[in-house]
């Protein structure tokens, strides 16, 4: 070697800071479950039994239009089990466009009443509200609604696990940083550890994609909410309108819609942030349960083969086709995924060459699998301690 030790020392102060910035700004994949799906219910609908109520509607469309899903009887078996068991793994009660606007008197009841019922009720692993936005015009009745929904749910019991909030409408960076400062002050008014309270970011206008100055937005609201936003959710239809196209057209594979959650995924890209795509409002019921369920089929297993493991239902008869979609994405892939994670980990020369960050892949799909109830440990050359490490790259 004929360099000496001072440019290694330089190169390393030089580039300390930048160092320092990056491990901050790029944790990686966030550790744990996420939901395969988030199902928004207006308020006004929320009560005790509505996650039991979802799971029998689906089950009957289910049972009744089975034919129409033509699953093998493993997949078949696997969704009939978790629309039992847990039909909804993510839900949000909806005080935003679900809900709309109503007398103050009514929003005030409506939220006690729905902290309250959550608190005595749980059933999902992932829960929260989506509350007004924080554009002048609902920035206040929001910030009250999340207040009380708070006062209900804690006066009756501890913050339920995976209790997430979810921030509509951004149009402008500030509106993400103050949203941060009102959690804390909520953190400090309730007790409840620093960071306890966290949020999910909707895309769903213009803005939040590109700023005013004609800056890519996302990073920055992710930057914004100081270490909370733990997701980026895609507004299929208010970012559609947003930006002009009819209604007849909007879609979540509408090349508008594809360019939002490109540079979404790029933005969120080793930030721990996690994505989730829109929906269809395309309702699977009547007559049209037949082509509605196609598309839903076709919707699911497009985002996730894009990178979107995560969607919104608005319709109990959804559950069965993201559930089947899910299942069919997860089980179709996973002897060969299993199988070259193996190859990968024997050190064995193969029809492909994984690399660890392939590997690293494939380890987080077979976890993803193992989550949502598509596929089952013992099927796997790995135990999830094992893929864990892989998933982290300490292998």
């Amino acid at each position: 070697m004929r360099l000496p030790e001072d440019v290694y020392a330089a190169a390393d102060a030089r580039l300390a800071e930048a160092d320092a910035r990056v491990a901050a700004a790029y944790p990686g994949e966030r550790p744990g479950r996420q939901p395969v799906h988030t199902v928004y219910v207006p308020a006004s609908q929320y009560r005790t039994r509505l996650v039991a109520d979802w799971g029998k509607q689906a089950m009957r469309v289910f049972v009744e239009h089975e034919d129409l899903l033509d699953l093998p009887p493993d997949e078949y078996e696997r969704v009939r089990l978790k629309l039992l068991t847990e039909p909804i793994e993510d839900l949000r009660i909806d005080f935003e466009d679900g809900f709309g606007r109503v007398p103050d008197d009514v929003e005030d009841a409506a939220a006690l009443a729905a902290g309250q019922t959550l608190a005595t009720t749980g059933g999902t692993p992932f829960c929260g509200i989506r509350f007004k936005s924080f554009e002048a015009a609902t920035r206040r009745r929001g910030i009250r609604t999340l207040d009380l929904f708070l006062t209900g749910l804690l006066d009756n019991g501890p913050l339920p696990p995976g209790f997430v909030v979810t921030l509509p409408k951004v149009t402008a960076i500030e509106q993400v940083s103050v949203a941060a400062e009102v959690l804390a002050r909520l953190e400090s008014a309730y007790d409840l550890p620093e960071g306890a309270l966290r949020f999910e970011v909707q895309i769903e206008t213009s803005q939040s994609i590109v700023d005013l100055d004609g800056t890519l937005a996302v990073p920055r609201i992710v930057q914004a909410a100081d270490g909370r936003c733990t997701g980026l959710h895609y507004g299929t239809y208010d970012y559609s309108a947003g930006l002009g196209i009819a209604a007849a057209y909007q879609s979540m594979e509408h090349p508008v819609a594809d360019l939002a959650k490109g540079l979404m995924q790029v933005s969120a890209a080793g930030t721990g942030v996690r994505l989730s795509d829109g929906s269809t409002n395309k309702l699977p019921v009547g007559d049209a349960l037949p082509a509605a369920w196609a598309e839903h089929l076709r919707l699911v297993r497009r985002s996730l083969e894009r990178g979107f493991y995560q969607g919104w239902d608005l319709h109990p008869h959804q559950l069965p086709t993201r559930f089947a979609a899910t299942y069919a994405f997860y089980r179709s892939g996973f002897a060969e995924a299993a199988g070259r994670l193996t190859a990968y980990a024997a050190k064995v020369d193969g029809g492909v060459l994984d690399e660890p960050a392939t590997a690293q892949a494939l380890a987080v799909y077979l976890l993803r699998g193992l989550d949502c109830g598509a596929l089952d440990e013992g099927e796997l050359p790995f135990g999830r301690p094992e893929l864990e490490k892989y998933a982290r790259r300490e292998v």
